[in-house]
């Protein structure tokens, strides 16, 4: 009974108050707009519009009529796009490290799924040791993770040095054993940081151990002790120990993407989201904090 493209005439009427603005919003002729509304108000056998030469407003069935063409054009617009993205419908189940919660991964990922409605994403963050078992173990289709120079793993997409941070340099007392704020093993930057110490002979402990960012960093924020990311991924309010008393250079470590395309076929649902999230990953500016 209802026509979509006379809905959309009447809505666009509707919430422009006149025929002239609607029809110009709509790229339409004034004529062809009344003509819509004209056969929604057949169909309906109702009378959706008063109006005069100088005033527009809705019917009391105009309202409930503006009401129905709002949901059902909504609908409308969701199944559009579910089967224009049909080429890309399944599930993506993706990794990503902890040093990215504070990067712009996130606006890539709402990218992503905004373009892609029809793929469901599912984002497991963790540890990029952790992450490289589950891909391993068939859990993973896709992993943004780090590793440090010459590791076979993955295809490497940026490289950047580690930095000492923490809330003050006054915490870095070259008289006292290094208090350390790591990842729980197999953390890459826990292994880096322990093995500059034990190259430079600066004695360290560990004060404080999480598996997330956050506990990391709210450890920082406290003052307890020192933690090592990779310089574009410093946590808001801390600093860079550049050069501080007693702290020996940190090595590089490379950002690596890995998915699951060898084992998979190069048209499957999964291979084919794998490779287009892959290059939004790229070129994403993720490099960069949030």
């Amino acid at each position: 009974m209802l026509d979509p493209v006379q809905l959309r005439s009447f809505m666009a009427v509707a919430e422009a108050g006149s025929f002239t603005a609607a029809a110009r919003g709509l790229g339409l002729g004034q004529s062809t707009v009344s003509q819509h509304v004209a056969r929604l108000e057949a169909a309906a056998g109702r009378r959706l519009i008063d109006r005069d030469t100088h005033h527009l407003s809705l019917t009391t069935d105009g309202e409930a009529m503006l009401g129905f063409a709002r949901a059902m054009l909504a609908v409308e617009d969701r199944a559009r796009a579910h089967f224009a993205a049909r080429e890309l419908h399944g599930r993506l189940r993706f990794g990503a490290s902890e040093d990215f919660v504070t990067s712009r991964l996130g606006r890539v990922l709402e990218s992503f799924v905004r373009d892609h409605p029809a793929i469901d994403l599912e984002i497991t963050v963790a540890l990029s040791g952790t992450l490289h078992r589950m891909l391993d173990d068939g859990l993973l289709d896709l992993v943004l993770a780090k590793r440090r120079l010459g590791r076979p793993r993955g295809r490497p997409v940026h490289r950047e040095p580690l930095i000492w941070a923490a809330r003050s340099p006054d915490i870095a007392d070259p008289a006292r054993p290094l208090p350390l704020i790591a990842f729980p093993p197999p953390s890459i930057t826990r292994a880096a940081a322990i093995d500059a110490l034990d190259r430079a002979g600066r004695a360290w402990r560990i004060v404080c151990t999480s598996g997330s960012l956050s506990g990391l960093k709210a450890a920082a924020d406290a003052g307890l002790g020192v933690m090592v990311q990779p310089r574009s991924m410093r946590p808001h309010g801390l600093v860079e120990l550049e050069g501080g008393p007693g702290l020996p250079a940190l090595e590089e470590v490379e950002f690596i993407i890995e998915d699951v395309s060898v084992r998979r076929p190069p048209d499957s649902p999964e291979a084919r989201a794998a490779r287009i999230l892959t290059e939004a990953l790229v070129v994403g500016g993720i490099w960069r904090n949030g």
